[in-house]
């Protein structure tokens, strides 16, 4: 397990990090979410240990994983723009990255380059973005670390080597109980491979929680309103986080058990209403917009 215990970073005086605590269980794709600059890449590296927290503490496994060579040896960080030798080939990054790794697999990671057709004494400089970020990822996976740190792995990546890697991922949980940790923009994709996401706001947390038991609790409720009582109603009864209307069509976002706002919606009798599930983006764009990051302000 992961545990992040009221962690604070600030760069000259820029608060990337405001005391955020969380726990993050083995055996489980684990999603970071958040605002551009809502601190995703800092929080990576401080787990990676790349990075020493100003306050709190980050244990992994319980014991603290800055200036922890043992720890350290757990985690394979994935950075959004990964660093290569100036004329290093993928061979070169293999040998490497074995002299860090003790478990790390040379000849399975020769195997996967082989087949998503990366040449191994080709330049790395000669490669595509996409091609960078497959050699990061069967790099990592090929460390045999418990835990993957991958901040924006996806992006670069075609549909087809997305899937290939994603099929990786739940091969590599099933196998051997590895941990991938997801920062992503990409939520889409998240939603996909993901079974519990966290979501940062201007450096702190505003939750951490399993994905399916999330959209269990938040619904879209579309309805038809024609009395002002009625909508005073549902305003004053139901979690509302957020409405938006064209003219006698209502849309509320709403927190709460699906049969209670169901039986509740049935008593109030609108002319018509129904309840909808919401995507991860949805549910991003819902809670953020509560902590005052209001989308519509940015394009209206």
């Amino acid at each position: 397990m992961i545990t992040l215990q009221n962690i604070h970073k600030q760069f000259d005086g820029v608060k990337a990090i405001d005391g955020v605590s969380a726990s993050i269980e083995e055996g489980h794709v684990f999603g970071l979410i958040g605002t551009n600059g809502a601190g995703k890449s800092t929080l990576m590296r401080l787990i990676a240990g790349v990075l020493k927290p100003d306050e709190g503490e980050i244990l992994v496994d319980g014991a603290p994983v800055w200036d922890n060579p043992a720890v350290k040896a757990k985690i394979f960080y994935i950075s959004d723009s990964p660093y290569f030798f100036r004329s290093g080939t993928p061979l070169d990054m293999v040998r490497l990255y074995a002299s860090f790794y003790p478990s790390f697999d040379k000849d399975r990671c020769r195997e996967l380059m082989q087949k998503f057709g990366l040449e191994e004494k080709r330049k790395i400089n000669t490669f595509s973005k996409g091609m960078k970020k497959q050699l990061s990822v069967l790099c990592g996976i090929s460390a045999g670390t418990k835990y993957l740190l991958c901040d924006e792995t996806f992006d670069g990546l075609d549909p087809v080597m997305r899937q290939a890697v994603k099929t990786l991922f739940v091969k590599e949980i099933e196998e051997r109980g590895m941990t991938p940790v997801v920062a992503s923009h990409n939520l889409r994709e998240l939603e996909d491979v993901c079974e519990y996401v966290g979501l940062l706001h201007k450096g702190g947390i505003l939750f951490e929680r399993d994905l399916d038991e999330m959209k269990s609790n938040i619904h879209k409720v579309q309805c038809v309103i024609r009395q002002d009582r009625m909508l005073e109603a549902i305003r004053r009864d139901l979690s509302v986080l957020t409405m938006e209307n064209r003219g006698a069509l209502y849309t509320f976002t709403v927190r709460g058990e699906r049969e209670a706002v169901e039986a509740y919606m049935e008593q109030l009798a609108p002319v018509f209403f129904e309840l909808l599930p919401l995507s991860l983006e949805e549910i991003f764009i819902s809670e953020t917009e509560v902590k005052g990051y209001d989308v519509k302000a940015l394009i209206l």
